[in-house]
């Protein structure tokens, strides 16, 4: 095959094509330990939040049950700048956990934003 059909390039031309980057971060210091340090992660966390850089971030769960890597998902400019983001997470500066980055181009999905006047609630679906 020589690349994508016609078709497939008009369909991606529209498309988001957002690049960000995730980190999964995976747990290497006994949990008592990580857990002792978790407020100071979340503060990190809502400080990259505030300042733009955090696009989302959580905890993942297996099918099983069993506990996955934490997930980051960020606005940089490159893998150096997501290294040193990275870095900057107390959890890993510490060694207390480890991570790797990918890039992820976002290209299809959406989400939606209601906002009640009367409480002034939002949801985000």
């Amino acid at each position: 095959m020589n690349g994508p059909s016609e078709r497939a390039k008009q369909l991606m031309s529209r498309m988001l094509a957002k690049e960000l980057y995730v980190i999964q971060s995976t747990g290497v210091a006994p949990r008592e330990q990580i857990e002792r340090a978790l407020e100071e992660h979340l503060e990190h966390q809502i400080r990259l939040e505030k300042s733009g850089v955090l696009f989302a971030a959580g905890p993942t769960t297996h099918e099983d049950g069993g506990r996955g890597p934490g997930m980051i998902v960020i606005r940089a400019k490159s893998f150096a700048d997501a290294r040193a983001i990275a870095m900057s997470d107390p959890m890993h500066r510490t060694g207390m956990r480890s991570f790797t980055i990918m890039k992820w181009s976002v290209n299809e999905g959406s989400y939606g934003v209601r906002v009640n006047y009367s409480d002034q609630s939002v949801r985000i679906d």
